[in-house]
Formats: C-alpha cells, sequence, structure tokens
C-alpha cells in the first residue's frame, strides 16, 4: 500500500513536472516567434484627405504594418492609407522615414508601400509570407501597434480557415481568430508558431472577441501584380452569381453542379454576351464548375479574375433545360470607386460614379458621370436643396460627365463673382428630373471659421 501511494506520488510529481516543461517551453515559442517577427513590424501613421463635410478636410489616423522584403516594401491594409496625403512610417528600431503606396487592391484590402530611405540605409529585417494553409485549432500571434501605441502581440487560435463575408472580400475567404486585434492592429501580421506571417489582419469585432485575417496564399498571388502594375490586375466579366445552395436567400437549386446567374452588371460583357437570369454555368473552357455554397464562391470568382483580358473564354450554360455555349472576353476591373472633390463655396463634394461602389447610381446612369458624395452643414448646396446621391445632369445647361468638366464651371464661377453669383443645378433623384438654383454669393465656410 505504501509502494503505492509512493508511485502515484511519484507520478503526479512527474506529470506536474512535465506540464510545466511545457508551458515554459511554450513560452519559449512565443519569445522565439515574437523576437523573429518584431523587427518586422511598422507602426504607420497617415494624414488623409476627408471630403466628406462637403469640404477639403484632413485628419490623421493610425495602423500597422510588415516588412516584406529588405529594400523596403511594407504590407498593410488598403483602407490604412486610403485617400492619404502623407505616409510616415516608424520602424522597429526607431528609424522614421515616410512611404508611398507602390499598389492596392481594394477588393482585397491589401496595400504595399516602399519606405523612402537615405541611399546606403543597411538592408531591413524581412518577415517570410507563409506558403502554408493553416488549420483549425493552430496557436496564431497578432502583432501591431494597437491605438496607436507601442508593438504588442496577443494570442489565440484559428477559429475557421474559410470564413465567407458577403460584400468583403470577393476573391477571398478570411481566417478567423480569437487573437485580439483592436484598431490599430489593421495591416499587422498574423504569425504562426514557426515564426511565418500567415495573413495580414484587418477586421476585429470588439463584442465577441472575434477578428479576421486576409490569408497569406492568397496576399501572394496578387503580390507580383501589385509590385509590378500597382493593382491586382482582375478581370471583369460582370456576373453576378449564386450558389446552388443559397442559404441566406433560402433558395435550394435542384442540381449537384454549376453555379448560377443571379444577374448581371449593366454595360458588363456577361451582359452583351447574352447571359440571362437563372442561366446556370456548369463549365468554363471545358472545365467543369460546382459551386454548392457560398464558401465555393470566391475560388471562383478568383480563378475567372485570373482570366487574360481580351481573350475570349467559352462559357458551358444549362438555360430552360438546353445546353448552349456563350463566348465572351473580359475586360480589366480596373478602379474599383470614382474620385472625388470638394467645392467648397458651393459647399458639397462631388464624386465619379463607378459602377462597383455604386451599382444603384450606374442604374440610372450607365454611360457614368457625377454625383453629390456630401454636402456641407448648412452650405449653400445643402440650403438650395441639393442632398447626397444626387446625379448631377447639367449645371446652366451645361452638361457634366466627368470632375474636369465641372472644375471649369467653378473656376468661372469664382470669377464672376460678385456681379453673378447664381447657378441652376439639374439633377436624377432616384430617376426623377429635379432642378435647384445654386446661390454661393456668401461664402459659408470663411464665416464658420470666423
Amino acid at each position: 500500500m505504501v509502494k503505492s501511494k509512493i508511485a502515484m506520488y511519484t507520478l503526479a510529481v512527474l506529470l506536474a513536472a512535465g506540464c510545466a516543461t511545457r508551458r515554459a517551453d511554450f513560452r519559449e515559442v512565443i519569445r522565439e516567434t515574437t523576437d523573429r517577427v518584431f523587427p518586422s513590424l511598422v507602426y504607420v501613421r497617415v494624414v488623409c484627405e476627408d471630403l466628406s463635410s462637403g469640404k477639403n478636410e484632413r485628419h490623421e489616423a493610425s495602423g500597422s504594418g510588415v516588412v516584406v522584403s529588405e529594400d523596403g516594401e511594407v504590407l498593410t491594409n488598403h483602407h490604412v492609407v486610403d485617400k492619404a496625403t502623407e505616409i510616415r512610417c516608424l520602424l522597429s528600431g526607431g528609424e522614421s522615414c515616410t512611404a508611398k503606396v507602390i499598389g492596392f487592391d481594394k477588393d482585397m484590402d491589401i496595400a504595399l508601400l516602399r519606405l523612402e530611405r537615405p541611399a546606403g540605409a543597411p538592408p531591413l529585417r524581412a518577415a517570410k509570407l507563409s506558403t502554408r494553409a493553416v488549420k483549425r485549432g493552430d496557436v496564431v500571434l497578432a502583432m501591431g501597434a494597437p491605438w496607436g501605441l507601442a508593438r504588442s502581440v496577443t494570442m489565440g487560435i484559428i477559429s475557421c480557415t474559410d470564413r465567407y463575408l458577403d460584400g468583403a472580400g470577393q476573391y477571398t475567404l478570411w481566417y478567423q481568430t480569437d487573437a485580439a486585434i483592436s484598431p490599430g492592429n489593421s495591416g499587422g501580421p498574423l504569425v504562426d508558431t514557426f515564426g511565418e506571417v500567415v495573413g495580414v489582419n484587418a477586421r476585429g469585432i470588439i463584442l465577441g472577441g472575434q477578428a479576421f485575417t486576409i490569408p497569406s496564399t492568397a496576399i501572394l498571388e496578387v503580390l507580383p501584380h501589385l509590385r509590378k502594375s500597382g493593382g491586382a490586375n482582375w478581370s471583369w466579366f460582370g456576373f453576378k452569381l449564386q450558389p446552388l445552395n443559397d442559404f441566406d436567400h433560402n433558395m435550394r437549386f435542384p442540381w449537384e453542379n454549376g453555379v448560377m446567374v443571379a444577374g448581371t452588371d449593366a454595360g458588363s460583357p456577361a451582359r452583351k454576351a447574352g447571359f440571362l437570369p437563372s442561366d446556370r454555368i456548369v463549365a468554363v473552357d471545358g472545365k467543369p464548375v460546382t459551386i454548392l455554397n457560398a464558401e465555393d464562391l470566391p475560388a471562383f470568382e478568383r480563378r475567372i479574375g485570373r482570366m487574360p483580358f481580351g481573350k475570349e473564354v467559352v462559357f458551358c450554360v444549362e438555360r430552360d433545360g438546353k445546353a448552349l455555349d456563350i463566348s465572351v472576353a473580359p475586360c480589366e476591373k480596373g478602379r474599383v470607386e470614382g474620385e472625388q472633390k470638394a467645392y467648397e463655396r458651393w459647399g458639397l463634394t462631388v464624386k465619379e460614379i463607378n459602377q462597383f461602389a455604386d451599382p444603384d447610381l450606374a442604374f440610372f446612369a450607365p454611360e457614368g458621370g457625377l454625383y453629390v458624395a456630401a454636402t456641407s452643414w448648412e452650405g449653400n448646396a445643402s440650403v438650395c436643396g441639393l442632398r447626397r446621391r444626387d446625379v448631377i445632369v447639367s449645371v446652366d445647361g451645361t452638361r457634366v460627365k466627368t470632375l474636369a468638366d465641372l472644375d471649369k464651371i467653378y473656376e468661372a464661377a469664382l470669377r464672376d463673382l460678385p456681379g453673378r453669383y447664381k447657378m441652376r443645378i439639374d439633377v436624377s433623384r432616384k430617376g426623377r428630373d429635379m432642378q435647384f438654383v445654386l446661390n454661393y454669393l456668401e461664402d459659408t465656410e470663411k464665416e464658420d471659421v470666423e
């Protein structure tokens, strides 16, 4: 009996020692991983252009980044540097420098920066982007500069490897993690226990403790395009696709293969080629297609998005029980958001209509044009009755299609002050034609300052 108790006590001590050793070993793994990646962390501070109030303002924002090449390439989120007029970066060793955006993809929320360092500066410590796919339960570390503070690291696991977020990330699924990601962590790396970057952190949810990361495997696909041409170079067909098992819309189609065409974008190659709603695409260039669930859509979007511009692709389609082939050549997707400009004396911000960012407005203006993106509170445009998302048709009888057209009218209007201070603006509001008289005699923005 005594021997038995001694044996049990000895076993308990050994188990406790083993657990302590494992805890110590794991702490060492975290330290080694942190030491390996922290030198590549970048604190990013930007001065952004803000036209949301109908005037040209500036505000500061901050985020994180990670060095991915010795000569100063830095990966971060597009939303961190969007509309930035100045980008300043602080490196781990205390070196600070400005940076320029050399490429970005808004769809994937990725931006590639280049640090502007003096000639002869020593090479930087670059982190390695992992080519391995992670698995649920893998331990990961989120690194960055949250809240604009000093660099930090949080730990968690991969909760989901293929999270689909409708309306966010057309070409990729997301990694979901419970590693804490706070404001300012955006653009920072998610790192595995091998010290490799498995993704770039992009979205955090304060309530619920979950966050979302762009996988490194998806980033590696577009990185060469960002370096070479400044964009991801996606091909655009203009499909609106629907999986066979559409849980969100409570629809289930009675087939085991293919993907449904829910619709096509106005003016798109797909619409011009004759695709119709309820067409079922079963093959592309002879290769079968099966999109059962929403999680299958990004891979297919990425597949057709990488096809060459202008080269015809043959889609095998089932329509009303009959098979037919439709050939269509994609065009370059290009920008997914129009340019904008504030006209401060008028008290409004005007933006180009973009079929990706403003599909509802593009429906009423298929050839493009301009719309009111914002009006200044109690500014001249707001007082006269102009509202957000009014499509501008003409100004004093002169049709306007581009910001350059409106620039000429605005500059002439300022030159004619105070002799002439009114003009008629024709707009389309939700398809309804309306006219307003804009009185800009008073400089309301100047009076606000005084």
